[in-house]
């Protein structure tokens, strides 16, 4: 039953407005780390956010948008597969969503328990934080991801160390609304930095068209991209539960019963397919946001309908996409610095929370061969040509963690030790 809120609709605009820009920083920062169309990605939050909410009976006072648990899938296999065989593959992704939703509303979400436990998600999430940490640094010395220079070191320092000083400085001691934006916060400085220095392209902003249609990019299916990225969305599935439970503890509901889980998960999964669709990345509910309906006390899920309609508007001003495309990779690049340590600190929380006993052989098995197949480049397949078959990277610890916690003895003991909050 979905609750009744009487707010004017000029206050549910101006909310849906302020949500999105506490979402902007993170939702375009992915796709342009990626190489993915910004407005591309804009387009498909927003489409995302409004098929979510009618999954769910518009009950869910959530915003989705740019996954950064894909970030190094999405690079690896768009220099493997090609872009349209990458986004077959985040389409792919969304089924998995789709399933675990199905799985729920017929075995219980005790499916997911034994099969995604914290000892197996804490070390795939922090192996998608700390297998990106090379490029990080690279970009934030201006050189590309494979080390080749692209604006020259002492330059790139000089911009990317004051947007991740802003960044962190806006995080820690931000007040109110601000808190939630540190990532917009060191981009515009970053940026300001970049343009003192000259190595803003002001040449294509002021070319591009003020109406464009995205860059929309069909997908292809290409089963190697698709075991490729798959995987991945397990991570990211488990965060998307975290992600109920926190606006469910905010707005005093709990929506793992009403809309339930199994329809939450069932409408991320649909936005994600449909993102794959559009060539824009995968979709994913954003904490940034459930602070703001927190400190605003705006509980009302019209205003994510708002915030995903002013996403779909921005998405076709092509001048907006040029901007956002000018930005140089040192002002990315600092920033990243912070975000892929946050992931990786994210999945070290998530087993301290849960005390993760890594004294155990069976949990430090599983930890350490996740960590080391994760981040140290193992491949595991038929060769390493383009036609043989192969997992590596974070699709290799992800089937590598669950494989080790189905296979050896004692998978439940977890479960005995009081957890001080859900998953994530």
């Amino acid at each position: 039953m979905q609750q009744a809120f009487n707010d004017p609709l000029w206050r549910t605009v101006l909310s849906g407005a302020q949500m999105l820009f506490v979402a902007f920083g993170a939702l375009v920062l992915m796709p342009l780390i990626t190489g993915l169309d910004p407005n591309v990605a804009l387009f498909t939050a927003g489409l995302g956010t409004i098929l979510f909410q009618v999954v769910t009976g518009r009950q869910v006072p959530v915003f989705l948008a740019s996954s950064f648990a894909f970030i190094t899938p999405i690079i690896l296999a768009k220099g493997q597969f090609g872009l349209a065989a990458t986004m077959g593959g985040v389409m792919a992704a969304g089924f998995v969503y789709t399933f675990l939703g199905l799985a729920v509303k017929i075995k219980g979400t005790g499916f997911i328990d034994r099969l995604l436990p914290p000892v197996v998600i804490g070390p795939v999430i922090i192996s998608i934080g700390l297998a990106m940490a090379p490029i990080a640094a690279n970009m934030a010395m201006g050189k590309a991801g494979d080390g080749t220079e692209l604006i020259a070191y002492q330059t790139a320092m000089l911009i990317s160390m004051p947007a991740l000083l802003t960044t962190l400085i806006v995080a820690v001691f931000g007040k109110g609304i601000f808190r939630l934006v540190p990532i917009i916060s060191g981009v515009l400085v970053g940026f300001a930095m970049a343009f003192f220095f000259g190595v803003v392209d002001t040449a294509k902003i002021a070319a591009a068209p003020w109406f464009a249609i995205p860059q929309f990019t069909a997908p292809e299916f290409n089963w190697q991209a698709i075991l490729f990225i798959v995987p991945v969305a397990l991570a990211p599935a488990i965060e998307h539960i975290g992600g109920v439970i926190a606006v469910g503890s905010v707005t005093g509901r709990d929506y793992l019963k009403n809309p339930g889980l199994h329809r939450t998960l069932l409408g991320d999964g649909i936005a994600t397919t449909a993102a794959g669709l559009f060539g824009g990345p995968p979709n994913t509910t954003y904490a940034e946001v459930t602070g703001a309906v927190m400190l605003t006390k705006n509980y009302n899920p019209k205003i994510m309908t708002w915030a995903a309609i002013f996403a779909i508007s921005l998405a076709f001003i092509g001048k907006f996409g040029a901007l956002l495309q000018s930005i140089p990779v040192p002002v990315m690049g600092g920033i990243l610095c912070l975000l892929f340590g946050s992931i990786a600190a994210v999945g070290m929380n998530t087993m301290i929370r849960h005390k993760i006993d890594l004294g155990e052989a069976r949990n430090l098995v599983i930890v350490s061969v996740t960590l080391v197949f994760g981040i140290g480049g193992v491949l595991i397949g038929t060769g390493t040509g383009p036609d043989d078959f192969g997992l590596k990277g974070i699709a290799l610890c992800a089937v590598v963690a669950i494989a080790l916690n189905l296979l050896l003895p004692g998978h439940d003991s977890w479960k005995h030790k009081k957890a001080q909050e859900p998953l994530l």
